[in-house]
């Protein structure tokens, strides 16, 4: 299995994609960063806005993600992705797990994601044995656990200190574009989407750093929110208090039953926000997959159209913000 092909599935969607790319991927060595920067097609001779990325776990170098930001980069944003993965390489860990699961999958007559087997070649059984039912469970597990153990690893104490730096940097660099839009934008998609909730926030210093807070914290002034506005999809171990703290203008494009963003989670902090009159929109969508809002190859007809509205969604978010 070729990294290209790591690159195009998301581990949350399983989602194909195609290989048209404007954007380029560059790294500041100065900083250790590392970055995905798509900008519209007429830029710098017509107005921009800037918008930061953050992605699922799949990272810069995934196709789908960079095929996403250049979607926003043909609607007038200068997109830039950054890579959040410094300290840990998601792609090394996905390439591992879908190995893995590869070799699972095939016990159980289930192709891995990417596989080269004939497209045509189809695996169906109306009724599985057993066997095969605890063998594909295994492979959702072990692929499941891989995640798992990667996003135990990409504390907030890691992530967000280059978050900070990546946007100083865009700012000073793309100055024109964030005055343009009188600040930064933000969107995120599954693991990326925390961190636009926090940017999105009112907290105390040690926490927009990634640091615990402390109790005596507690009467401290806060600071915050860091973005304009901001627009989620299927954020991953969302917290009430990522929810509660909010206070720049988001949107959230959700997934119903979503075990790493919970209909509890949610609903709780939808009526904190109403209560509150923090501008919000908050939209549910039925019978998809955690990541569907990714850029991917689906077959499926309804998840096509909830892709498309999700997309429409967060972006008229910031359009009209």
């Amino acid at each position: 299995m070729s990294e290209s092909d790591v690159a195009t599935r998301a581990p949350e969607s399983d989602a194909a994609g195609s290989t048209s790319i404007l954007g380029d991927t560059r790294v500041d060595q100065g900083a250790s960063m590392g970055a995905y920067v798509t900008k519209p097609s007429d830029y710098p001779h017509s107005p921009s806005k800037l918008l930061l990325f953050l992605t699922s776990g799949t990272g810069i170098h995934s196709t789908n993600n960079q095929l996403q930001a250049d979607k926003y980069a043909s609607e007038g944003f200068l997109v830039v992705m950054p890579d959040l993965s410094v300290y840990l390489p998601p792609y090394q860990s996905c390439m591992t797990a879908l190995t893995y699961i590869q070799i699972l999958q095939r016990f159980a007559g289930d192709p891995a994601p990417n596989s080269s087997d004939n497209e045509n070649q189809v695996y169906q059984e109306d009724n599985p044995s057993l066997i095969e039912q605890f063998k594909m469970r295994a492979a959702e597990t072990a692929k499941s656990f891989v995640i798992d153990m990667w996003l135990a690893r990409q504390t907030p104490a890691k992530v967000l200190p280059i978050i900070h730096r990546v946007i100083e940097a865009t700012k000073e660099e793309f100055a024109d574009a964030a005055a343009n839009g009188g600040g930064v934008y933000a969107v995120g998609y599954c693991f990326g989407a925390k961190y636009v909730l926090t940017l999105a926030g009112d907290h105390p210093d040690t926490v927009l750093w990634g640091q615990a807070p402390k109790d005596e914290e507690e009467g401290v002034v806060k600071n915050g929110p860091v973005i304009k506005a901001g627009a989620i999809a299927h954020g991953t171990l969302v917290t009430i208090e990522d929810m509660t703290a909010l206070k720049a203008p988001v949107s959230m494009a959700c997934v119903e039953n979503d075990q790493v963003f919970s209909d509890e989670v949610r609903e709780e902090g939808r009526k904190h926000l109403e209560t509150n009159n923090v501008e919000h929109e908050i939209k549910v969508y039925p019978e998809v997959p955690h990541g569907f809002a990714v850029v991917g190859d689906y077959k499926e007809p309804a998840i096509q159209e909830a892709q498309r509205l999700a997309f429409d969604q967060m972006l008229s978010w910031l359009k009209a913000h």
